[in-house]
């Protein structure tokens, strides 16, 4: 069996994967750009791993029957033609829970405590003073935080949620499964859906927005996801909540968020994704106060590819031994 990877891997990582599929060849190589995959690609494999693949992957390397991508989102890859479609395709979904959930409580807590405003102060040497923060800083204890999303990183945002005494309200395509059938870094989570006070479907998100003080949105982005949250959601919600998008920025509608900042019927959004990335510099998100950027970082940690390894390795265990495989993408759900 081959295995390429089109990211470098280290002599642990390596180790890792033999150990995994004794007797396979791991091919891998630091590939920056599209031409430099299908280089790699051509002399054939039946296992890829990699964060991105090209359109013509099934054309590179008929042998291919397995990809496993180091994100946690298999949008990108599910766009691509159809006769992609019958390569069994796996997810790094779980690896990021602890690094975005830490993001998601810490543009909440920045946001409540106002260090995006102490921040700019301090640049231009300003004291502010006390009485905006008497009047304007929360505490998260009794706050009701709605979590749009309920898999591995929903979950953990709601256990980190909960050590702060906050209400949770969870949306999730099927509110009636509590449980999460994904892989999870143990000690992480809500793997029961034990934590909720009330799980929603994806028609009541207007009611759970309403409740909602926080809200944090970890959709994947498929055909029901996009614009999930649009104008009449806007509508829905508390003119002084906050909300964090950690999924995809596609599943907002960006124009109506925009204009609910920009009106004041939306508090503030702490965005790490976007409708189109890089952010355009004409983008009237940059300038609005209560709008806390970041480049599509929240799932960045240190360490982050021995984890994605030790994921595909425990796959590759399974797919050599013929046994169902962790995270695979069920193509008609799109995740």
């Amino acid at each position: 069996m081959r295995i390429v990877s089109t990211t470098r891997l280290t002599p642990a990582q390596r180790k890792l994967l033999l150990a995994a599929a004794p007797g396979a060849e791991v091919i891998d190589r630091q590939c920056e750009s599209v031409e430099e995959m299908a280089a790699l690609l051509r002399g054939g494999c039946e296992v890829l791993t990699a964060f991105r693949v090209p359109d013509s992957v099934a054309e590179l390397t008929a042998r291919l029957r397995w990809i496993h991508l180091l994100t946690a989102g298999a949008d990108q890859v599910l766009r691509k033609p159809a006769n992609f479609r019958s390569i069994v395709i796996t997810t790094s979904s779980g690896i990021h829970c602890s690094a975005i959930a830490q993001y998601a409580l810490g543009s909440i807590l920045t946001y409540v405590h106002r260090f995006h405003l102490t921040t700019r102060a301090q640049l231009s040497r300003t004291w502010l003073k006390r009485q905006p923060f008497m009047d304007n800083v929360r505490e998260l204890r009794g706050a009701t935080i709605g979590i749009v999303g309920y898999g591995s990183l929903g979950r953990e945002v709601a256990r980190l949620s909960q050590a702060f005494g906050m209400k949770v309200l969870a949306l999730k395509r099927d509110p009636v499964q509590h449980a999460d059938p994904g892989w999870f870094l143990p000690g992480t989570g809500d793997p029961h859906g034990f934590i909720p006070d009330r799980f929603f479907g994806p028609e009541q998100r207007a009611e759970l927005l309403a409740q909602s003080d926080f809200i944090v949105v970890t959709l994947p982005l498929t055909p029901p996801t996009r614009c999930f949250i649009g104008a009449r959601e806007f509508e829905a919600i508390k003119p002084d909540a906050y909300l964090v998008n950690v999924g995809r920025g596609e599943v907002i509608d960006q124009e109506a968020m925009i204009g609910a900042l920009q009106e004041k019927r939306l508090g503030g959004a702490g965005l790490d994704v976007f409708e189109r990335e890089p952010l355009e510099a004409e983008s009237p998100l940059w300038d609005l106060e209560h709008a806390i950027l970041t480049p599509h970082v929240a799932g960045s940690f240190r360490g982050y590819l021995d984890r994605a390894c030790e994921l595909f390795a425990e796959n590759l265990r399974r797919f050599v031994g013929g046994a169902p495989l962790l995270n695979q993408v069920d193509l008609a759900l799109g995740y």
